[in-house]
């Protein structure tokens, strides 16, 4: 492999804080979109923080005026239609695999946007808090597809099967003050400081022994290790299924082509 073949990065990884690693989410260009390259690059993260003794806690963020616009939609509008390259689609759910065996705790600053995957993986995060700005949406049903990351399930138990079904079913908009009342995230904070009190109470988590508040999560997410996993292979099945429908394949194709830039 030439240096021209290496793929660009993605993220940015930064250590602000004694025991806190933060792992941001780097293309602002598309609202930090998830392409294979990334899903990749982003799993690896997750898996290299988890394993380092150093880290106690582990931050996801954004770079730019979003947390992640979630899949990118010309990625998979080109799986749809047959016309992706080789190799893409891969890291979905590698991603979802590292998300589900995390033992590190993982927080989240959501600054801006978050849709898709953006709003779905908050789900796995044991701490979120949230921009006053952020909103949050799951466009699942008006993309022609099912939900993903094991938010079938996740979402019901977090929020409860009323509010669940609306979100997933409406593709309605969340606030951030509405993620705080759903039980999807911790607190509002003040616009332009989400990530820095992250930082703070990531901080005062990594001051407690690791091995204590490794085992915490664990135990905390050991309930729901195997149902998520099952709700993950459920959801792939159905995809697959209504991907290549026409209806799905047209509507990916039309928001591919009128997503900002």
């Amino acid at each position: 492999m030439t240096t021209g073949d290496v793929p660009a990065s993605r993220i940015v990884i930064d250590n602000p804080a004694g025991g806190v690693r933060v792992v941001a989410f780097d293309r602002p260009e598309v609202r930090n979109a998830f392409d294979t390259t990334m899903y990749l690059q982003v799993t690896e993260a997750l898996v290299e923080a988890d394993r380092d003794e150093t880290v106690s806690a582990l931050i996801l963020t954004g770079r730019g005026s979003a947390f992640t616009s979630g899949q990118d939609l010309a990625e998979m509008a080109a799986m749809a239609t047959g016309t992706a390259v080789e190799g893409a689609g891969q890291g979905f759910m590698g991603l979802l695999s590292a998300l589900t065996e995390l033992s590190v705790p993982m927080l989240a600053a959501v600054n801006g946007v978050a849709v898709g995957l953006g709003f779905t993986v908050l789900a796995h995060c044991d701490l979120v808090l949230v921009d006053e700005s952020a909103r949050l949406r799951v466009p699942f049903a008006e993309l022609g597809v099912p939900p993903e990351a094991a938010s079938s399930v996740l979402f019901p138990a977090r929020m409860g099967w009323q509010q669940a079904a609306r979100i997933l079913l409406t593709s309605d908009w969340v606030s951030a003050r509405e993620a705080v009342d759903l039980g999807l995230a911790l607190r509002v904070c003040p616009e332009g400081t989400t990530l820095d009190e992250t930082i703070t109470l990531a901080t005062r988590i990594a001051a407690h022994p690791r091995a204590a508040t490794r085992a915490i999560t664990s135990l905390m997410r050991a309930g729901q290790h195997d149902v998520v996993h099952a709700a993950n292979r459920r959801e792939q099945a159905a995809f697959a299924g209504l991907l290549g429908q026409a209806a799905s394949t047209g509507t990916l194709a039309d928001f591919a082509a009128k997503a900002p830039s």
